[in-house]
């Protein structure tokens, strides 16, 4: 099976022989349909010659137009015109040679009419035979090679478009469509049955028909349809697919190699949030913006997006080099007319970001500079005060002093009822930041917007579970769960994102947004899933393997403490955290003192102060749990 499919592509000199060989074939077809297939007035017109020369002059054309380097089995219109102009080529070649002869010895040596018939045959032959090669190709792939059985979820005009784009592989054939809108269900489109996209029917004909992959091709299917079709399918080992949006089309034009498999984004345990972005243009619009932790995955993300509102200047700061010119590299190749300045710069430098901001004054800030890994934080935690507390500080201070009119910080779920350093560094940069708009409020003048956003983790973000799930699944396992029980808040980062966007167009001033962010999602359901999408079997082909909470880590976040509630806002999904309030007198004092703990490096002592700052902040697996049996 699959031997034709497999042949290598013939030799050049191969091709070249097979059409002399039909030139030939044609001139003799040219002599016997002259003279009637008498055989003593073909021989007394020169026969032999008249073939040598045809041959000849084909040779010499089919080398100058290089109609021999056509691959045979994709042959088409422009072939077929390469093959005409060969043989027209050598036709007046052999004219030419008739004329030089009949001039010296005044004869013809081959009659014109030999030279014309020749000539019509030798195209037919030529251009037919490479046809019925394709063909041979395209039947043979049709009927033995199509392997792969489709069905196409969704039978309006995107799922016509796969069909075609399908039916031109060799290793696939659509078997039918599935589709909700029942007026279409029992009809045929294209040669292909529509069935029904009812679960208990869909099961129904995958267990009575061949199915091996299912494409998805309707844009507006819900998630829990979506989460419906695919865990069926994973029931019955089929593979799911999926059509991306029109607008990624390469060229306007759908290919093969752009229908991807679906991933676990796309099946995101809830809906999508969607948000209004009808002030987002009035808020950023000539605006200049500085992004901290530009070159992060929420950072970048809010570059491309704050890029679309047309802003007069977009400031990127971040401390890692090389992902910061890779971002710089993508804004300035895209061909916008805003300005683009990046910096590699420390936020805990305060003269360096003095300086920055000295020479641009931004209009917003929105930052999203910090250290994020529970584990590495719990072990280093004076780098998180230094980063998350200190440097949050001299962001917010040095923004109040240059007349930022808003500043939007990035916070987690995490600051919820801290159980790490990590969590409560985020806290207390909150906390900074409140008490910070709170003062400035009460000094009655016009003065910089501080706004929080606070949500959970994010889908695909550097070093978040997928990546590192991914990883794992590619190297063959084994995928490691920290306990069988935990479970996350999820959101896309594009989610995440529009939030901060959002909250930066909302926010007045010392509010803590926070989402609506649906179930919790079990990580070891997360990791069952994504080993399925990966074609295997969880525990038979990549084992999942429990290692234990680490340090500072708890089973489940929280979006509130149990002192805190929520004032609605426009959108249902966006609600405004009501909290402590605290005094920006006290927490500054607080906070400077946190300098001087660093620079003697005594960490329980920095961690004694965080928990006096954050009294909800009681550590989990981790060696600062002596400070809350102390504090007890």
């Amino acid at each position: 099976m699959g031997t034709i499919y497999r042949l290598k592509i013939l030799p050049r000199w191969v091709i070249i022989l097979i059409d002399l060989s039909f030139i030939s074939l044609s001139t003799c077809l040219g002599f016997f349909l002259r003279f009637n297939f008498s055989k003593d007035d073909i021989l007394a017109h020169n026969f032999v010659e008249g073939i040598f020369i045809n041959a000849l002059a084909g040779l010499i054309s089919i080398l100058l137009t290089n109609s021999y380097k056509g691959i045979v089995r994709y042959t088409g219109i422009q072939d077929g015109v390469r093959i005409f102009f060969t043989l027209l080529i050598s036709m007046v070649i052999v004219n030419g040679v008739n004329l030089v002869y009949s001039y010296n010895y005044r004869i013809n040596i081959i009659p014109y009419s030999v030279i014309f018939i020749g000539f019509l045959a030798s195209f037919l032959f030529l251009f037919n035979y490479r046809l019925l090669v394709k063909y041979i190709f395209s039947f043979y792939n049709s009927n033995t090679l199509r392997n792969a059985h489709v069905l196409i979820y969704g039978a309006g005009q995107t799922g016509m478009i796969t069909k075609h784009v399908i039916d031109a592989s060799p290793t696939s054939k659509v078997i039918g469509f599935l589709e909700n809108d029942r007026h279409k269900i029992d009809k045929v489109l294209n040669g292909s049955p529509i069935y029904s996209a009812e679960l208990d029917q869909v099961e129904e004909l995958i267990q009575n028909v061949r199915v091996d992959e299912l494409i998805i091709t309707v844009k507006n299917l819900g998630t829990k349809a979506k989460n419906e079709i695919v865990d069926l399918c994973f029931k019955y080992h089929v593979k799911v697919r999926v059509v991306p949006p029109i607008d990624k089309w390469v060229k306007g034009e759908l290919s093969l190699n752009q229908i991807k498999e679906i991933n676990i984004e796309d099946l995101l345990e809830r809906e999508s949030i969607k948000l209004s972005d009808s002030n987002l243009e009035q808020q950023l619009s000539r605006k200049k913006v500085c992004i901290t932790g530009a070159a992060g995955s929420i950072g970048s993300e809010i570059v491309r997006q704050v890029m679309g509102y047309n802003p007069s200047q977009v400031i990127l700061i971040d401390q890692a080099e090389s992902f910061l010119f890779e971002i710089d590299r993508q804004i300035k190749r895209s061909d916008s007319s805003v300005q683009v300045t990046s910096y590699v710069a420390d936020i805990t430098n305060k003269e360096r970001i003095r300086s920055i901001f000295n020479e641009h004054h931004p209009d917003l800030i929105f930052h999203a500079a910090a250290y994020k890994h529970v584990p590495l934080m719990e072990r280093n935690p004076a780098e998180a005060i230094t980063c998350n507390i200190l440097g949050t500080k001299i962001l917010a201070d040095l923004a109040v002093e240059f007349g930022v009119l808003k500043f939007v910080m990035i916070s987690t779920d995490k600051a919820v009822n801290p159980t790490n350093v990590m969590g409560c560094s985020k806290r207390i940069a909150e906390i900074y930041v409140q008490s910070l708009n709170r003062y400035l409020d009460t000094l009655g003048k016009p003065h910089t917007a501080f706004v929080t956003t606070r949500f959970g983790n994010v889908l695909g973000s550097n070093g978040s579970v997928i990546p590192v799930f991914k990883k794992q699944i590619d190297a063959g396992g084994p995928v490691t769960v920290t306990h069988p029980e935990i479970t996350r808040y999820f959101m896309t980062i594009p989610e995440a994102c529009q939030l901060v966007l959002e909250a930066g167009a909302l926010g007045r001033g010392g509010e803590i947004f926070i989402f609506d962010m649906g179930e919790m999602v079990k990580i070891h359901d997360l990791a069952k899933r994504m080993i399925r999408l990966s074609g295997f079997e969880p525990g038979k082909e990549i084992d999942i393997v429990f290692t234990g909470l680490r340090e500072g880590e708890k089973l489940y976040e929280e979006l509130l403490n149990q002192s805190e509630s929520t004032i609605p806002t426009h959108h249902d999904k966006i609600m405004i955290a009501k909290v402590q309030e605290y005094a920006y007198s006290e927490v500054s004092k607080m906070v400077d003192l946190f300098h001087e703990l660093v620079d003697d490096k005594n960490e329980l002592k920095m961690v004694a102060l965080m928990k006096e700052l954050v009294p909800e902040f009681k550590s989990n697996y981790s060696r600062y749990e002596v400070l809350d049996r102390i504090q007890n």
